[in-house]
């Protein structure tokens, strides 16, 4: 994973280019004095006839009251899907269907659908485990392997050249045809079951089998007598007090897979209960691994339903909760799955979009790429854990993932980082349930780890947090791990306690990835730096992290939620850092942080950029969240006093990647000077590209460099990144899968950080809601870092609880729409420089507004259109037209 793969590309400083290739004025041109003369208006009150939030009193219709902008969304979304004209060669080229929660990649064989069903809250191991010490050997997620097997005693049945296979985006429906047989595949959105329909119109149809297959070779058997007539059937894999029992069951004709993990007081269990609706069939015991379902020969079509179900009581029947998902199934039967997927998949689509022409083909390409992301996203990150980065929920090869199960936020948060703008908020919720449902976790290892208070979320988590470490563990860790004891007079106690446990957590992340083992015991060496490793002493996760929570907040403006749920994750993180031992006033007055790492590249190191960055942005956000909140106003002054005196801000490209230190509306405007200073040493062109963990197209956008963020995204998206060989099985030049995902840094770790870092820099070329410093009011600007020969039309979700519209046709910006979803002031950067906007409320035209910026007051449900003065927001279609 990322610990042996640089994160920095070659491209380390090539952030920024001249403003002036915008023909928007530069960011020296927009003095913060002009927010507070631009004229203010009075709403009109009315309601947005789309996306309107609330109600008001009608007024007065004039030009145009509708959308400006008419959107295909079929036609639109079609664009992405894929087309397979020959087999995969292998497995992880298969097309992916999931409802959020679970799912697979569907792949074929010349007489078979395959399947491996996986879930997003199936994990084999906790916290607490001492049962996989060797990096990477722990797993989760995967449930069961399943072959619709056709009997056939021809040709191949899916072969070329009659084979075809695809994946509908716009409705989530993948489709295999072979010869004579066609299998159409979906993921029920309403709840947990996969819907396969097989269509076999041969000329001499015969049998076709359904396997359920476990996952892992069993090493014990338990019951394999009289296979007809018993219905416990199981295999159990141990791994020191770690134990995995498959079962396999057949109930009133139908087909089960259970799974049960346990190790002390820990407990998860899996089930896949599988059922065919429109053909008689029959339940067996295939082999020690597999049970079977057949159904009769017979032309014209029949359903599969494989449902799945996961849980952590153990007094729960796992096994029941699948049954009972395959009921409703078959109360809704295929054409009513099929109908709630439609509706479910057109709500989505119509939330936002994103189109984008080029001569050349290339802004084509990013939308394509673009709206797969969201596809890929809203079929595995909707459930109450996010999916690992590696692998997601489509593993194919059992459920081992190189670098393990834990969550790695670097990796984890090229999903999420620029996703709010896409209008889609349940697919960021599955990260605030990750997190917050272990806050108690994240404080006491706050508390046992840093001698600190607030909160401590690491780089690598498991899914439950972290142990709760024994008191002389803990009093001892802090002393070695915040260097006020020597390293090498630690006691054969910690030595002793140490072992055994997982070397990539961060914990305990000072220990080298691979040791061996003794008598039974995992025995490995430090990395010869003492208690400091890749990920050891990483705060900023926390940061970024808690960032999300405030964005959440800006983007909806939804006080109780803050006030529950993102509050308390903000507070916590600067409370760390405020209390956090390392951190101190020196001779110069100023507060600097000792002892930490900046990401993987620097360890032991003082006034790092990502921890000071993370320091410079969290605090004025508590202060701006807790006087929102009225809450905490003893501790508001204390914050100040840290914010204010805190070490400057270090040199260096990342912080115009993440957060809001350096964006176009920065008030550091020195700071923004000299990465463009930088820049001018590098160049960018059509054959750039970037690690796929590279955030440079994001800081380049941030910093409006259009001539850049045309060929970066691309360049991303292109990424040929070979493969990590750090496990000794990666595949050199693997690159990019015919699928759009990504297997360069091992077996089990299918993953599309690239997409998601690319759709991030995407967002903020396109539209831009920066505040001149984190926690102060933000600015619209649209079209704030994009290349003039790409055409393009959006909608896309803004701060302030804001939609906004708007089209660039051939390096013209047409109008600028924008729907108020709960009211308040509205701030605009002005599209046209030099010229008058004219501002039309809900169809009327209000007023002309000159100047740089326009601020104006909105009502809920309002749908305010800004258009150059003399022009009209006459309707148009999502091409331009």
């Amino acid at each position: 994973m990322k610990q042996k793969v640089s994160t920095k590309s070659l491209l380390a400083v090539v952030l920024l280019a001249a403003v002036s290739t915008l023909s928007i004025a530069p960011a020296a041109e927009m003095p913060a004095s002009l927010l507070s003369s631009c004229p203010k208006t009075t709403c009109g009150a009315g309601v947005s006839p789309a996306h309107a939030a609330g109600t008001a009193a009608p007024q007065k219709r004039g030009v145009d009251a509708e959308q400006v902008l008419s959107v295909d969304y079929k036609g639109l979304v079609s664009r992405a899907d894929l087309t397979y004209t020959k087999p995969v060669d292998r497995s992880e080229e298969g097309l992916p269907v999931g409802n959020g929660r679970m799912g697979s990649l569907v792949w074929t064989t010349p007489d078979a659908v395959k399947f491996q069903l996986n879930r997003v809250d199936v994990f084999a191991a906790g916290c607490n485990t001492r049962a996989f010490p060797r990096a990477g050997s722990d797993y989760a997620g995967g449930c069961g392997m399943v072959d619709i097997r056709l009997e056939n005693s021809g040709d191949a049945l899916f072969a070329a050249p009659s084979f075809r296979q695809h994946l509908s985006v716009y409705d989530g429906v993948m489709t295999a045809r072979g010869n004579g047989v066609t299998a159409r595949v979906m993921a029920w959105q309403q709840g947990d079951v996969m819907a396969v329909e097989i269509d076999d119109q041969r000329e001499q149809p015969s049998a076709i089998h359904v396997d359920l297959r476990m996952l892992r070779y069993a090493t014990q058997w338990m019951d394999a007598r009289n296979w007809e007539l018993t219905s416990q059937h199981a295999a159990v894999v141990r791994s020191g007090p770690h134990s995995a029992t498959s079962r396999l069951d057949i109930r009133r004709g139908r087909i089960l897979l259970t799974q049960e993990f346990r190790e002390g007081t820990f407990y998860n269990a899996s089930a896949v209960a599988i059922d065919l609706l429109g053909r008689t069939s029959k339940a067996d015991y295939y082999n020690e691994m597999t049970v079977r379902l057949s159904a009769v020969p017979g032309k014209g079509k029949f359903t599969i339903l494989m449902a799945t179900a996961a849980s952590d009581d153990p007094k729960e029947d796992v096994a029941a909760k699948a049954l009972k998902e395959l009921d409703a199934a078959q109360d809704k039967g295929l054409e009513g799955v099929l109908a709630d997927n439609q509706a479910w998949w057109s709500r989505f689509w119509s939330k936002a979009f994103v189109r984008l022409h080029s001569d050349d083909g290339q802004a084509d390409f990013v939308e394509q790429n673009y709206t797969y992301f969201l596809y890929i996203m809203a079929s595995a990150s909707r459930g109450a854990y996010m999916p690992h980065f590696n692998g997601m929920v489509w593993l194919t090869n059992g459920d081992m993932r190189a670098w393990g199960s834990q969550y790695w936020w670097h990796n984890q948060g090229c999903y999420y980082n620029g996703l709010a703008p896409a209008n889609r908020p349940e697919l960021l919720e599955p990260v605030f349930a990750t997190y917050s449902r272990h806050y108690d976790s994240y404080a006491r290892a706050a508390r046992q780890q840093w001698g600190s208070q607030g909160i401590w979320i690491p780089e690598t988590t498991w899914f439950d947090g972290l142990e709760n470490l024994p008191d002389d563990i803990a009093a001892e860790m802090q002393d070695l791990y915040l260097m006020r004891k020597p390293w090498a007079q630690r006691s054969e106690k910690f030595t002793q306690f140490a072992q055994n446990k997982q070397t990539l957590n961060s914990r305990w992340n000072w220990g080298d990835h691979f040791g061996h083992w003794v008598q039974g015991g995992y025995v490995f060496t430090d990395k010869g730096k003492g208690p400091f490793g890749h990920v050891s002493h990483i705060f900023s996760c926390t940061a970024k992290i808690a960032y999300l929570y405030w964005l959440r907040y800006e983007y909806s403006l939804d006080v109780p939620w803050l006030r529950t749920i993102g509050y308390p994750i903000i507070k916590g993180t600067v409370e760390f850092y405020r209390n956090f031992p390392n951190v101190a006033k020196g001779s110069d007055g100023k507060y600097h942080i000792s002892h930490v790492n900046n990401q993987e590249s620097h360890w032991n190191s003082r006034d790092t950029v990502e921890e000071i960055s993370a320091m410079r942005t969290l605090t004025p956000i508590a202060i701006r969240a807790a006087e929102i909140l009225g809450v905490d106003a003893e501790l508001r002054p204390v914050w100040k006093e840290f914010y204010e005196n805190m070490a400057p801000l270090p040199n260096g490209p990342e912080p115009a990647a993440y957060y809001d230190l350096i964006t176009l509306e920065s008030e550091d405007l020195q700071s923004l000077k000299r990465l463009r200073d930088a820049s001018l040493r590098q160049s960018v062109n059509a054959d750039t590209r970037l690690h796929v963990l590279s955030r440079e197209a994001v800081a380049a956008a941030n910093l409006g460099l259009a001539d850049q963020v045309k060929y970066m995204i691309p360049g991303q998206l292109k990424t040929t990144n070979e493969a990590c060989d750090s496990w000794g099985v990666g595949e050199s030049g693997l690159g990019v899968l015919r699928n759009r995902l990504g297997m360069r840094e091992g077996p089990g770790c299918l993953e599309c950080q690239r997409l998601g870092n690319a759709a991030h820099a995407l967002h903020a070329a396109l539209l831009q809601t920066a505040p001149p410093a984190p926690g102060k009011d933000s600015v619209i600007r649209v079209f704030a870092a994009w290349p003039r020969s790409w055409d393009a039309q959006f909608t896309l979700a803004a701060r302030g609880a804001f939609l906004v519209s708007s089209s660039i046709q051939k390096g013209r910006i047409e109008f600028v729409e924008i729907q108020s979803q709960s009211g308040g002031e509205c701030r605009l950067y002005n599209p046209w420089p030099g010229g008058t906007m004219s501002l039309y409320r809900n169809g009327a035209k209000a007023e002309d507004i000159s100047g740089a910026f326009a601020k104006f007051t909105t009502h809920k449900g309002e749908r305010i259109v800004l258009v150059p003065k003399g022009a009209t927001p006459a309707k148009r279609d999502s091409a331009g037209k």
